[in-house]
């Protein structure tokens, strides 16, 4: 998925400029100086979006704010999340602004208060709110707290559909999404989330494929997103099909949006279904809890040819093939599953896909379970990038979290960071070195004094590729309440071309 930002495109392409002149008019090939290498920068600006968390009145969420020390910063900024007008499925607006208490007639929402504002990089901060009416969040972050900007929506419902703990990073906007493991079948209640940043409204498709590949949905094309709101559409008022196991594409015509799929269960409780990474042909889905009571892997292929992939675990001890799930053919267009059950079986692990033969596009995630009988709670890992330079998660427990670290293909040494405490505390670090092809779950490094939440900071040191999941565990009534969400390459930094040339003249 293209995590580029409007902004960071225009950057982009203002460098290019600069770039293509200084090659037109500077000393001929035989004379030139050697180009300098770029220079790698901390963003200036960033923005995220957070769904709206919750259809139960008895919700609790949440919202936590972290942005890791970065040297070379501005020495101010300021990082703040927002209410957005809130959308119907219908498409009215059900905002305060819509209903006729004081708004703009943009639509944009004129909000009463920052639902939290950070005061300093390295401590995170929270912010809490209660009920359904509870709307989707815009943030925005620049100077100090831009690079690396990471928020976590964390709700907890403790009965009726959904009830347990759910979790969501807070997204870019996009053009572009692959949710493989939604449903509407019986018992399924399935929403597509969509936040507009922008200043004018933004056309979205939502396609959905079955095992049987494209379901016809008129309703999914030229949906309207108005600007600086946020449209939960229910999947199931798409389409009459009654499928287990959906991939959705969301794919913006015009605009960008954020996006994510909030999938409750009747029985089995609910969490948020994530975007999954771009199609690849290779892919790696981290993090299954050790006590997992079963574990489907669902995949799909957007190409015009079927892939056949090598289904692998990455356990402590290394690489396994799962018994009975050697192989895993996905037909072109449509969604195919594997159910792997207990793969985990008491230790460590992730999924790890690879090509059998030809490499063909693939996205893919998991649905996982915890629990049995009625005491069954749900979560989901979609496939995701690397951890690279560096990937944090905001909200964490001194008791709750789980951190798993993979590396695939080649042994690497990542360095792990605890930050201070939200109320207090002081920030440590390890090190820990993750052998080829093994997944461990690593003691979290906890703050000295910890008061309150605190984020995880993982950084790639040396190695191969590493890629990160954190869960949050919270047992109530019985039910393992759990969340899992991955550590991808938080993009604080961006590579600024150096140029030899006095170009001054592009000024006048």
């Amino acid at each position: 998925m293209n995590r580029t930002t409007l902004s960071l495109i225009a950057g982009t392409t203002a460098l290019a400029a600069v770039t293509a002149f200084a090659a037109l008019d500077g000393p001929s090939a035989s004379g030139a100086a050697a180009p300098k290498p770029a220079a790698n920068l901390p963003v200036q600006r960033t923005s995220l979006l957070c769904p709206a968390p919750s259809i139960s009145d008895i919700a609790d969420t949440a919202y936590t704010s972290f942005t890791p020390v970065t040297r070379s910063t501005p020495g101010s900024g300021k990082a703040q999340l927002q209410a957005a007008d809130e959308q119907t499925t219908d498409g009215t607006d059900n905002s305060p602004a819509g209903k006729g208490s004081k708004g703009s007639t943009s639509g944009k929402k004129t909000a009463d208060k920052p639902v939290l504002s950070p005061k300093a990089p390295g401590t995170p901060v929270t912010g809490d709110t209660s009920g359904a009416d509870t709307p989707a969040l815009i943030g925005t972050a620049d100077g100090k707290f831009a690079p690396g900007w990471t928020v976590q929506e964390t709700t907890e419902v403790a009965a009726g559909t959904g009830r347990g703990l759910q979790g969501v990073n807070c997204t870019a906007a996009d053009t572009d999404f692959w949710f493989p493991g939604a449903s509407t079948a019986t018992g399924r209640t399935d929403y597509v989330h969509l936040t507009n940043p922008d200043d004018s409204a933004a056309v979205v498709d939502i396609e959905l494929y079955g095992k049987d590949g494209a379901i016809k949905s008129p309703l999914g094309e030229n949906q309207t997103i108005p600007p600086h709101a946020s449209k939960p559409i229910l999947l199931s008022t798409l389409t009459d099909a009654q499928q287990a196991d959906l991939t959705v594409h969301v794919s913006v015509r015009s605009g960008r949006v954020g996006a994510s799929v909030q999938a409750l269960d009747d029985k089995a409780g609910g969490d948020w279904l994530a975007a999954a990474t771009d199609p690849a042909g290779s892919l790696v889905l981290p993090g299954i809890p050790k006590d997992a009571t079963d574990v489907r892997l669902i995949a799909f292929t957007p190409g015009g040819d079927d892939a056949d992939l090598k289904v692998r675990l990455a356990s402590p001890d290394g690489l396994i093939t799962p018994a009975g799930n050697e192989t895993l053919h996905v037909k072109s267009g449509m969604t195919t599953t594997a159910d792997l059950g207990a793969v985990t079986r008491g230790e460590a692990g992730s999924v790890v896909l690879t090509p059998t033969d030809q490499s063909v596009p693939v996205v893919a995630a998991l649905r996982v379970v915890r629990g049995k009988g009625d005491k069954q709670e749900t979560a989901f890992i979609p496939a995701t990038a690397p951890v690279g330079t560096r990937a944090t998660s905001a909200d964490n427990s001194a008791k709750g979290t789980t951190l798993a670290l993979t590396a695939p293909t080649a042994t690497a040494t990542v360095k792990v960071t605890a930050s201070a405490g939200s109320e207090g505390g002081t920030a440590t670090t390890k090190t820990y070195t993750i052998k080829s092809g093994t997944t461990q779950n690593v003691p979290v490094p906890a703050p000295a004094g910890l008061n309150g939440t605190y984020a995880l900071t993982v950084e790639t040191v040396s190695g191969g590729p590493v890629y990160a999941s954190r869960t949050l565990s919270a047992t109530e009534a019985g039910v393992p309440g759990f969340t899992i969400q991955t550590l991808p390459y938080d993009r604080g930094m961006v590579a600024v071309p150096k140029t030899t040339e006095d170009l001054s003249v592009l000024q006048k």
